[in-house]
């Protein structure tokens, strides 16, 4: 039987913690197609309120909302703008953000089209919506599996690139995608694709356990990531512009 805060951590995720080398890593990734600077911006699934507090460093306009309370609480501690809310219904008026992101959480969420939808409403034109979600080709499910009803916390190889009706025996809990599945959330919305590629992963927790040999492990990943062998990236990276 999995304990309800389990099963919350299960269906949510888990936030960032700390602030590591693969969050900076990201953060580049976003600057490269995405000023920050002086920019109205709206964290969505912000968990803690690290990429919130890393975005103030550039905005003093920088907001934050989760459906877990007990993370809203944690993060308003110590940043503002932070609120309890559902990606599927913001609550913010049409046209208020110059910059939206979903880091990791559109496989979270209830509807992930309602939630592009509401992101897209809530955009001004010309703004631009982030999003990082787990890429189908990915050699392994990062967010645990389930066998026989029992759930456990570690990586399983292959089951994404299974068809939907397999993977999702093991994987009920989590979306996965392609990137045509990615593009599909955007359909009948005025946007440009400004940016379509993907991300290798941090592997922060292995470098250090590999301790001198950590930065040969970080620039073949970055060698990887040069090549057109990214498309097996952890992580798919689009930045959608909105007409």
């Amino acid at each position: 039987m999995v304990a309800a805060a389990d099963v919350k951590a299960i269906r949510l995720g888990h936030p960032s913690y700390v602030w590591r080398s693969g969050q900076d890593r990201r953060l580049s990734q976003i600057r490269q197609y995405v000023a920050l600077e002086d920019r109205k911006i709206l964290d969505i699934g912000c968990g803690l309120g690290m990429y919130v507090d890393k975005f103030r460093r550039f905005s003093d306009e920088v907001y934050g909302v989760d459906v877990d309370e007990e993370k809203v609480a944690q993060a308003s501690e110590w940043l503002p703008n932070i609120q309890v809310a559902p990606g599927e219904h913001l609550p913010f008026a049409d046209n208020q953000f110059d910059v939206i992101l979903l880091n990791e959480v559109i496989e979270h969420v209830d509807d992930d089209r309602m939630t592009i939808r509401e992101a897209y409403r809530c955009l001004r034109p010309g703004g631009q919506v982030v999003i990082y979600a787990p890429n189908r080709l990915y050699p392994f499910e990062t967010h645990g599996f389930y066998v026989f009803g029992r759930y456990y916390f570690r990586l399983l190889p292959i089951v994404n690139w299974l068809p939907h009706a397999i993977r999702d025996v093991f994987c009920p809990h989590v979306r996965v995608y392609t990137a045509r599945e990615i593009r599909r959330l955007f359909d009948g919305l005025d946007v440009e694709l400004v940016a379509e590629t993907h991300i290798m992963p941090g592997l922060d927790n292995v470098a250090e356990r590999y301790g001198p040999f950590g930065r040969l492990i970080h620039k073949g990943r970055d060698l990887i990531e040069a090549t057109p062998l990214r498309c097996f990236g952890i992580s798919h990276f689009v930045v959608a512009r909105k007409r």
